[in-house]
């Protein structure tokens, strides 16, 4: 029955979505470490950040670490959560990115040593299971905000800029696979819940970027 499923997954995404090594590479290797690696490469291949949505890059951080911290706490197998650390740790480098590349790089390093604080006291004692229960919660509001405002900006825009096709469509298929491993493993609707709504709004980001693949973003005039 697995087999059948995972057979007609395939059909679905292959070629269409994703190239058969990505694919294999997500739900027949489970490998979700390197996903926004391409991203973080392509801005520093482009020495830009053009496109990418800081509010939006943020937001997705947040649900990170709630997904982190709320599995942590709960002890999940580290199978079921153990890419959040990674990717946690991908995405908070692209935020210093956008701000270094905005010419606010004093403010990235701020941005860094708080996180690094909010973390740490989020894994501690301190903080009661109800916040952390909270903070899961508020991973799918995250998620939608964090998405539409990534999409609002690639309309403005009328093209994607820097965004990674590659990370994109990564994004797409994990959290697919995701929803499947979260049942599996944890039998915990809200985590299930937090993918499932993940992967529709991957989804809508991938749609713009296939929308607006042949866009360029226009050059700017340098001053004489």
């Amino acid at each position: 029955m697995a087999a059948e499923a995972d057979g007609m997954l395939k059909r679905v995404l292959v070629p269409l979505l994703l190239p058969e090594k990505c694919y294999d590479q997500i739900f027949v290797q489970w490998d979700l470490l390197h996903v926004k690696l391409p991203q973080v490469f392509k801005i520093l291949g482009a020495k830009s950040a053009e496109g990418l949505s800081l509010q939006s890059v943020m937001l997705e951080l947040v649900a990170l670490t709630g997904t982190m911290v709320y599995s942590i706490t709960n002890n999940f197998p580290f199978s079921s959560w153990g890419e959040a650390l990674f990717l946690m740790l991908q995405t908070i480098t692209i935020c210093f990115l956008i701000l270094h590349y905005r010419g606010q790089t004093v403010k990235g390093v701020a941005f860094l040593a708080c996180y690094a604080l909010v973390l740490l006291v989020l894994l501690s004692p301190l903080t009661p299971l109800a916040v952390v229960t909270l903070l899961q919660a508020s991973n799918v509001p995250a998620v939608v905000m964090g998405k539409l405002l990534q999409a609002a900006t690639n309309y403005h825009n009328g093209h994607t800029g820097q965004l990674s096709a590659v990370t994109v469509f990564l994004l797409f298929g994990g959290s697919l696979a995701r929803i499947f491993t979260s049942i599996q493993e944890t039998g915990d609707p809200l985590m299930a819940g937090t993918f499932v709504v993940s992967t529709l709004f991957n989804g809508l980001i991938a749609a713009q970027l296939l929308y607006y693949w042949n866009a360029k973003a226009p050059h700017k005039k340098k001053k004489e």
